[in-house]
């Protein structure tokens, strides 16, 4: 199926500026590093905070699921392509048939990368910790029987687990079933031992 390939396309027009900055900054795109971790971190900080600051409810959960959308467009459409040059969308044809798409960056001419190890990890550092972080809230809120707080929380899990589960379809490959790699890796694991 053409829809479960992955296109490597330049993202940019830009990426040859980008290979001609100097190798000095480890930090490439400040802006956008610091913008991929502070919607994450305002929404978490927010939710942790609003019922000292403030006793509307309503007034919190709309600042969260703003800070959580913000944080969702920016990861999707700006950091990923820039911190590591990955991204993937929803493409409807002719036929009214969705296809995902998932892309990674072409390796330019000379092998190097355009993006820094440092951009790199802070990219999946917050990709990965702050979903962990919003599914503790979410027993948290279960068990705590919190039951209003509950959808704010399964908002967080659900937006910031679809820009993890998406960037990690593009990093492994769309060809590549998660389910059956997951399952290869634990066959190998116990086979080692």
């Amino acid at each position: 199926d053409s829809s479960d390939d992955i296109e490597d396309v330049s993202l940019f027009d830009a990426d040859d500026d980008a290979s001609r900055r100097s190798k000095k900054s480890k930090i490439r795109h400040p802006v956008a590093s610091f913008f991929h971790l502070f919607f994450r971190v305002s929404a978490i900080v927010v939710y942790l905070l609003c019922e000292l600051l403030t006793s509307s409810f309503i007034a919190c959960m709309v600042t969260i699921i703003l800070l959580l959308s913000c944080d969702f467009w920016a990861v999707k459409n700006v950091t990923g392509r820039l911190m590591v040059g990955l991204r993937w969308w929803n493409q409807v044809d002719d036929d009214g048939r969705s296809h995902w798409i998932f892309e990674a960056r072409k390796v330019s001419a000379q092998g190097s990368k355009t993006s820094s190890e440092a951009e790199s990890r802070i990219f999946w550092l917050g990709l990965i910790t702050c979903p962990m972080i919003w599914v503790i809230f979410a027993f948290s809120a279960l068990f705590s029987f919190k039951v209003k707080w509950l959808a704010v929380v399964v908002m967080g899990v659900v937006l910031q687990g679809a820009n993890l589960y998406g960037y990690i379809r593009c990093k492994v490959g769309s060809r590549k079933n998660l389910t059956s790699m997951a399952t290869s890796y634990l066959g190998k694991q116990f086979l080692r031992q």
